[in-house]
């Protein structure tokens, strides 16, 4: 196996799951929040991981994402006999519902594959992310480390076997993102999910879901904004996020696509056409919040249509 490199910086995306209709199988990721690793190849096998900043979770290979993620690959990366040694500079806050987890996942896969001369396509990659993701919410799904390694916007066709599709993302297509300053576990909001939902609902839903994919590749704006809507999980996850309603009709008024829950929560975000409409429904989330009194944090900005990306350490 031919290394291109001993050592690797890079940067993995924030994500945006569901897109309120496409439950597990949509996700999108986001430009300007994420992750950095710093991975290094050693002798010794196995995954090491001897630095997280940012965020109190677990140095230990098998209580770790990337060290899950991490053996993964290196189990299946014939031709490598060594390991790697990992120090993670957390960004995205655990449990903030913008793919924390993914990014650690996906980027560590991304790195690795990288160093050892690229054996492995986007496709296995994910695979490998989803061990991670298994470990952190109890459910091995796609929808966050799938976009944070194609970049853009991407669709889960199948994950038994894994089908990943990548979706059209218009230019103009912008994201804002609030995240209340409180912690939502994805395998606790997992909890409150039904297992069955009626079949006037599962046609609603099959139709946003088509009609999305359909106003995203034709870059139908119109069709985009009646298609972000979610009348199975959002009802639900809602009621644990406070002020969900009055945020919705902040990003509404103030001109946003459409407005939902990022994963499983508590952060909820909103589609835009247009930088400066995307500026506008960030000013009127803030001020929404202001007044519910629960710190929070702001970002808007371009979908990442680069994915995960080698960066200088030093920038």
């Amino acid at each position: 196996m031919k290394m291109k490199t001993e050592k690797l910086t890079v940067f993995a995306p924030a994500t945006i799951a569901n897109l309120s209709c496409g439950f597990d199988v949509l996700g999108l990721a986001l430009d300007g929040i994420g992750d950095i690793l710093h991975l290094e190849l050693t002798p010794e096998p196995g995954v090491s991981i001897t630095r997280v900043t940012g965020a109190d979770i677990p140095l230990e290979t098998d209580r770790n994402v990337a060290g899950i993620a991490g053996m993964a690959f290196l189990e299946a990366a014939t031709g490598y006999s060594g390991g790697v040694r990992i120090e993670i500079e957390k960004r995205i806050a655990p449990g903030s519902g913008i793919g924390s987890s993914a990014a650690s996942s996906a980027g560590t896969v991304w790195g690795l594959n990288q160093l050892l001369g690229e054996p492995f396509g986007l496709p296995d990659l994910v695979g490998f992310a989803m061990k991670g993701e298994a470990l952190a919410s109890g459910a091995a799904h796609a929808d966050n480390v799938a976009p944070a390694l194609y970049g853009g916007i991407t669709l889960v066709r199948s994950s038994h076997p894994l089908d990943i599709a990548r979706v059209h993302c218009p230019e103009a297509l912008h994201a804002c993102i609030l995240h209340p300053q409180i912690e939502l576990k994805t395998s606790d909001a997992r909890k409150v999910l039904r297992t069955s939902i009626p079949l006037s609902k599962g046609i609603r839903q099959w139709g946003n879901v088509g009609g999305l994919v359909t106003g995203l590749f034709t870059e139908d704006f119109g069709l985009i904004s009646r298609s972000l809507e979610d009348c199975i999980i959002e009802p639900v996850r809602s009621l644990l996020i406070p002020g969900f309603d009055t945020l919705r009709e902040a990003a509404l008024a103030a001109g946003a696509l459409g407005f939902g829950i990022s994963g499983s929560g508590p952060s909820v975000y909103a589609l835009t056409h247009g930088a400066d409409t995307a500026e506008a429904v960030s000013r009127a989330l803030g001020k929404a919040y202001d007044a519910i009194d629960i710190p929070y944090t702001l970002h808007h900005g371009p979908v990442n249509r680069r994915g995960i990306y080698s960066i200088n350490p030093n920038t």
